[in-house]
């Protein structure tokens, strides 16, 4: 059990600069026991975006910052939002209404799952677009992209980056989920080109196809989402469950993904790490797994055409 609530009152008294902040978070983080993993991947990674990001200073790095003093509002500020993300077990990025891919910022609360797609990552990695390409050469050849499973749509809006010419279509069967990305959609200027559309998986889209289609489904079992702790807790059960063994929704995915993709079309998609149990029950399917600097064999990308071909 963790020691005695953190004295954020106290904290704010006796601590002056960024570097004292820094240093009382990982000591109560530690204490407290907290679970990382809501786009920070240890202590020293959350508090200081805690920290950046209550007073509104670049994320990237807390570096050039250390040594300031702060105001006593900001104090103050800074104590509390350390100590309700012990008290609450809350994910930071609930706390602060920001997450981000890539250095993008997103507005997320609890009715979506926290940013922090692996397929996100790969998306500024050049799989798409210039001649070392491996998925996508040329990214004007893409006039329609479907993101499936949108959640907070920040997958369907960094595409509408990458693909100038595409309209995109983000579906999730969440209404809530739909909410938190039409505020974001608004806040990246894509309305003109992002369609929100709720529905079961492509039941929301009504027989459309698309040159590409991503997709970071519900991938965990549930007996692990069961297991989880608090601060996964908070987030959507509907985001994560996948089923007995995580891949229900995968497999969905797969058996109509065809259907709704145009020739030269191709489906990347996170599954977490279920990739044998995947393999062992697709073994005619030829899969492309898209590594990135922390994952392994958690993506997949497959063509229209693979798909055809296995079905034949």
């Amino acid at each position: 059990m963790p020691d005695a609530k953190p004295n954020a009152s106290a904290a704010a008294s006796q601590l002056s600069t960024i570097r004292d902040f820094l240093r009382w978070a990982l000591s109560e983080f530690r204490r407290a026991r907290i679970v990382h993993g809501h786009g920070t991947t240890s202590a020293t990674d959350e508090a200081a975006f805690l920290i950046l990001e209550t007073l509104k200073l670049p994320v990237d790095d807390i570096n050039p910052w250390l040594d300031a003093k702060l105001l006593d509002h900001e104090r103050d500020t800074v104590a509390n939002i350390i100590r309700a993300r012990i008290e609450t077990r809350m994910p930071a990025p609930y706390l602060l209404r920001r997450a981000y891919i890539h250095g993008v910022p997103f507005y997320v609360d609890e009715r979506v799952i926290v940013p922090r797609s692996y397929i996100g990552e790969l998306m500024f990695s050049g799989i798409f677009g210039g001649d070392e390409a491996p998925l996508i050469e040329d990214v004007t050849h893409v006039t329609s992209v479907l993101d499936l499973c949108t959640g907070s749509g920040c997958l369907a809006i960094l595409a509408a980056g990458i693909f100038p010419e595409a309209e995109i279509d983000a579906a999730d069967l969440s209404a809530g989920a739909l909410e938190v990305a039409r505020i974001n959609v608004a806040e990246h200027e894509v309305a003109d080109r992002v369609n929100l559309r709720q529905g079961d998986l492509f039941e929301a889209v009504d027989g459309a196809t698309y040159d590409l289609i991503i997709c970071n489904p519900p991938y965990v079992a549930a007996g692990e989402v069961h297991a989880f702790p608090p601060e996964y807790g908070h987030e959507p059960v509907m985001a994560h469950i996948g089923g007995e063994d995580g891949l229900d929704l995968v497999r969905r995915i797969l058996a109509e993904a065809a259907d709704h993709l145009n020739p030269g079309g191709g489906l990347i998609c996170e599954i977490g790490t279920g990739r044998e149990r995947l393999v062992a029950d697709y073994p005619h399917l030829d899969f492309l797994w898209l590594d990135t600097e922390e994952s392994q064999g958690e993506v997949f990308w497959i063509t229209r055409e693979q798909l055809l071909e296995a079905e034949a």
